[in-house]
């Protein structure tokens, strides 16, 4: 199978392949569009079990960084990269930089920021040797760790599903299971669960720092597998996509799933069937995309010479939660799955953008 064959390729503009002997990097770029703007998302380290591997997973991402950044009403189009190694064991300051060079080379169409297995450290070493990352913690426009921010508008989204199913501006009463607790977002996001009177049932490989989350949300700990057969009200999986799949779907005893994982559906279809039981899935890429606000923050503040500005992201965190109930009203309205109505709006404003490009 070819590139173009993939079925994750999804019409991407360029896909670009990195490797420096010296630091023993090896990373792809892939860029999905730029039709609203220069494409921007996350590195992510991960020991990848073959390129093949790597590929698929760089590609789903940076499709989804385009919708993502399209329902967040975002001047970004979509991109993402993947180191293949492991993040415990391969990193190095050099290997960052050997990033930084790589992407630096594609001359400002992609920036990166961090995501799994990348921290803000790491990012700033890349800022050495190239001005084409974001997320960083120091200058007038830096607006530091994301995961804070993603984690807020994770919350708001809980918040937003339970007025829509339970008729409560809280979470009094509610359960909630968390997968990846332990996590940079998780983790925050139990703080907020816990503080608007929700019950938590978590879980995370880390069993130290879930402990830790444990201790201060009074949350039950499960094992990692347990997590699909809880009973809750809401499943927030904040950890690896695609746990939304044939092999835990009939699993969940849920009335809605809200998380801050990325590409948690396995296949559209999964999407398709979670509507037909009656649960309210609410769209990753839009749940999750508070992160990628703080960080366009950072792009505006570069390009307009100002600073990091808390309230621009406060407003996009609330045209984001108006985009949220859209996608619950529409999907009501037309009887189709939340995930159709999202890809809609997304698809939409990236074409409209497009149609005014020049040629």
């Amino acid at each position: 199978m070819t590139l173009f064959d993939s079925p994750s390729f999804a019409g991407h503009e360029g896909v670009h392949a990195f490797y420096d002997e010296a630091t023993g990097l090896k990373a792809i770029v892939a860029v999905h569009s730029t039709a609203r703007g220069p494409a921007v998302g996350g590195c992510r380290m991960w020991n990848y079990g073959s390129s093949e591997e790597a590929l698929t997973d760089v590609l789903r991402l940076s499709r989804g960084m385009s919708y993502k950044n399209a329902v967040a009403d975002l001047e970004m189009g979509g991109g993402k990269s993947v180191i293949i190694g492991d993040a415990k064991t391969q990193k190095t300051p050099e290997l960052f930089r050997a990033f930084g060079r790589a992407i630096d080379t594609l001359g400002g169409c992609y920036y990166s920021a961090e995501d799994v297995g990348v921290s803000v450290a790491d990012i700033a070493e890349a800022r050495k040797v190239t001005k084409y990352v974001l997320g960083l913690s120091d200058g007038p426009w830096g607006s530091g760790d994301p995961s804070p921010v993603t984690a807020e508008g994770v919350f708001r989204s809980n918040l937003e599903t339970a007025r829509r199913l339970w008729g409560q501006d809280d979470l009094n009463g509610l359960t909630v299971s968390v997968q990846g607790a332990a996590g940079h977002v998780g983790a925050y996001l139990c703080d907020k669960l816990h503080a608007a009177g929700a019950k938590l049932i978590i879980t995370d490989i880390a069993e130290q720092a879930l402990r830790e989350v444990a201790e201060r949300t009074n949350a039950e700990i499960v094992t990692p597998d347990a997590i699909y057969d809880v009973a809750a009200d809401i499943y927030a999986p904040c950890a690896l996509g695609a746990t939304l799949n044939p092999d835990t779907l009939d699993r969940l005893k849920v009335r809605a799933v809200c998380g801050a994982a990325n590409n948690q559906l396995a296949t559209p279809e999964i999407g398709e069937r979670l509507a037909a039981a009656g649960v309210l899935y609410a769209p990753d890429y839009v749940v999750n995309a508070g992160g990628i606000i703080n960080v366009a923050s950072e792009l505006t503040a570069r390009q307009t010479g100002g600073s990091y500005d808390p309230a621009w992201v406060e407003r996009k965190l609330v045209r984001l939660m108006e985009t949220l109930n859209e996608i619950y009203d529409r999907a009501a309205d037309e009887g189709r799955p939340t995930h159709e109505i999202a890809d809609a709006i997304a698809e939409g404003r990236i074409q409209a953008a497009r149609a005014t490009r020049p040629l």
